[in-house]
Formats: structure tokens, C-alpha cells, sequence
């Protein structure tokens, strides 16, 4: 029997990404980002949720996708890997399906224009969806977590 796992499903542009929700804490609106200068383009500072100073990663930037005005639709999806929170800026985040790991294929060198790396498969939902799993241990690789950490209160 196929192990099933519960994903979030989240929009930038037109392309649809999956997180498995173990690794979400929350997802929230848009809210105001405090700049933390000489970091990375991408990480557009941090924010205060709840007591917690969090960095906040706009995935669009993290991937190499144009930048787009963020919307009464954009969200940020508060993640937890390796013990390091950060928030990640997406267009939409409106859905929580089921999927059974067989659906999901190793993903090809380059997907909507991001390289494999950041992926961990693509899942076929039903004739004519796919949805482009992350890999959130290399979306927050290494070096960038150093930076990260460094950022956190």
C-alpha cells in the first residue's frame, strides 16, 4: 500500500508547488518585512510573528522567477527544516491534498525554470495537474542557512 503524505499547495505565477505540511508551521498574510542589509536579493528580510523573529525568502527571487506585486491573494508559508524556521513569500496558498508518494516522479533537470536541485519530484494529479514538490533542505541550502541563522533573534 502507497504511503500517502499531506501537501500545501502554493502558486507562483501559474506554476503549482507542494510543501508536505509536516514541514509547515503556519501560513500567514502579507505582513511588514523588516530589510536586513548585505543579504541575499531573495531574502527580503524578517518579520515578527509572534514574539519569533523569522526571515522571510520571496521564493520568485529564490528561483529566478520576475518579481510580482504582492496581492490580498500573496501569503507567507512559515517553514521549519533542520530546525531553522523562515518564512517564504508565495503568490497563493489555497489548497491541502492527499497524495500517495507513487504519484511522484523524479523530477527532470529543469522545471519552469528551476533547476532540480530545489525539487524533489513532480506529482501527477489526475489527467492534467502536476505539482512541483520542493526540496526545502536545498531551497535553504547551506550556505544561505549560515546567513539565516545569523539573521534569527
Amino acid at each position: 500500500m502507497a504511503e500517502e503524505i499531506k501537501v500545501i499547495v502554493f502558486k507562483l505565477g501559474t506554476e503549482e508547488y507542494g510543501i508536505e505540511v509536516e514541514k509547515v508551521q503556519t501560513i500567514e498574510r502579507m505582513m511588514p518585512i523588516t530589510r536586513v542589509p548585505k543579504t541575499y536579493a531573495f531574502i527580503k528580510g524578517v518579520i515578527n510573528l509572534r514574539g519569533v523573529v523569522i526571515p522571510v525568502i520571496d521564493l520568485r527571487g529564490r528561483f529566478g522567477i520576475e518579481e510580482a506585486e504582492y496581492t490580498d491573494q500573496t501569503r507567507i508559508i512559515i517553514v521549519s527544516v533542520n530546525e531553522i524556521e523562515a518564512g517564504f513569500i508565495v503568490d497563493s496558498a489555497n489548497d491541502v491534498i492527499d497524495l500517495d508518494r507513487d504519484s511522484i516522479d523524479t523530477p527532470p533537470d529543469v522545471v519552469g525554470g528551476i533547476r532540480a536541485k530545489y525539487l524533489d519530484g513532480v506529482a501527477k494529479i489526475g489527467d492534467d495537474r502536476l505539482l512541483i514538490m520542493l526540496n526545502l533542505s536545498e531551497v535553504l541550502n547551506k550556505s544561505e542557512i549560515v546567513q539565516l541563522e545569523s539573521l534569527e533573534g
